[in-house]
């Protein structure tokens, strides 16, 4: 099996993106171990702190992300770094090539049951110029590499560099990461869909009939029955999506109309998206592609439906929208 190293190198990613993914990796590796030890290095619980989102602090949230910065900061390759755990972007090195946002421990409320988390990233290139979150504030479809770790019964690692999305797997001996799927491919239909039913009340009307239609089965319009999924943590749901198929869904809701969306477009969204897309799926909010959305904040947050290319285009037929044609590729 090729490691991630040889992987690299047989696409031609250059040198310096080389580098900086196979940091991310190397950290990656670390971070699973702390979430390995779990209540025996007195990781678990939460602090007394709250990121920028308001969100209560986990000690995992706290560790990981500082992890994540150190690395970064030691790579010379990083210009600058976005996390959903910093209030504002750092700056790292004045000749870095590379903008990497990221949310160090997805999934964090699943940290103190043992379930599913991760760590997903995206990476920019670093235009010329001050560092300011202007700088980051590109366009999805301006990643040069997206990936994230799943920290589950073996660590693995999805990671596109915009050539097709890969797979890898942590070698418990070698501590290698081993490309254990080269080609990864979203089937385009699916009998399964991943949604927090929870907040059904609280959507928009042509989420609410979708939904509906799906629950219904074979007495339905869709004449099939479907099967729902929930791990609450994206990075969880969304590996789902591109092993075995699927559509996945935080859509618009006014729970809270002060934050009608949930994830974040930077370091949530868009990596998953560009997963999603080289894998022959779709992703959108509902309302445009997320790949084509012009950010307007570092922690801007947004609608996400994903998954299954043929389930994405029948979800946004409720809303209205014919996005049957394949996604520009610039």
């Amino acid at each position: 099996m090729q490691t991630l190293a040889q992987t690299l190198s047989a696409q031609a990613v250059n040198i310096s993106l080389t580098q900086l993914l196979l940091t991310l990796a190397d950290t990656s590796k670390a971070i699973s171990v702390a979430v390995r030890h779990g209540a025996l290095a007195g990781v678990l619980g939460a602090t007394d702190q709250e990121n920028v989102q308001g969100e209560t602090q986990k000690k995992l949230d706290v560790i990981t992300n500082d992890m994540l910065k150190d690395t970064l900061k030691a790579d010379g390759n990083v210009r600058g770094l976005a996390s959903e755990e910093e209030d504002y972007v750092v700056e790292v090195n004045a000749k870095g090539e590379y903008l990497v946002c990221f949310d160090p421990l997805d999934g964090s409320s699943n940290i103190d049951i043992n379930s599913l988390v991760g760590t997903i990233f995206s990476v920019l290139p670093a235009p010329a110029g001050e560092l300011n979150e202007q700088s980051f504030l590109q366009a999805g479809r301006k990643q040069v590499a997206a990936g994230y770790v799943l920290y589950g019964p073996s660590t693995m690692m999805a990671l596109t560099t915009g050539k097709g999305t890969q797979f890898y797997t942590l070698d418990p001996n070698s501590q290698e990461f081993l490309l254990t799927d080269n080609n990864v491919q979203i089937t385009p239909d699916t009998a399964e869909f991943a949604i927090n039913m929870s907040n059904q009340r609280f959507w928009e009307a042509p989420i609410q009939t979708y939904i509906a239609d799906l629950l219904l089965g074979t007495i339905g319009p869709r004449e099939q029955s479907f099967n729902m999924r929930w791990i609450a943590a994206m990075v969880g749901d969304v590996h789902r999506v591109l092993c075995r198929g699927g559509i996945f869904a935080y859509p618009t809701d006014n729970k809270n109309p002060e934050k009608p969306f949930k994830l974040r477009l930077m370091y949530e969204a868009n990596p998953m998206a560009l997963l999603v897309e080289q894998a022959g799926g779709k992703a959108s909010t509902g309302y445009e592609t997320i790949l084509d959305i012009q950010p307007t904040a570092i922690h801007q947050r947004v609608a996400v439906i994903l998954g299954s290319a043929n389930e994405v285009d029948t979800c946004l037929s409720y809303h209205g929208i014919d996005y049957s044609e394949e996604p520009s590729i610039d």
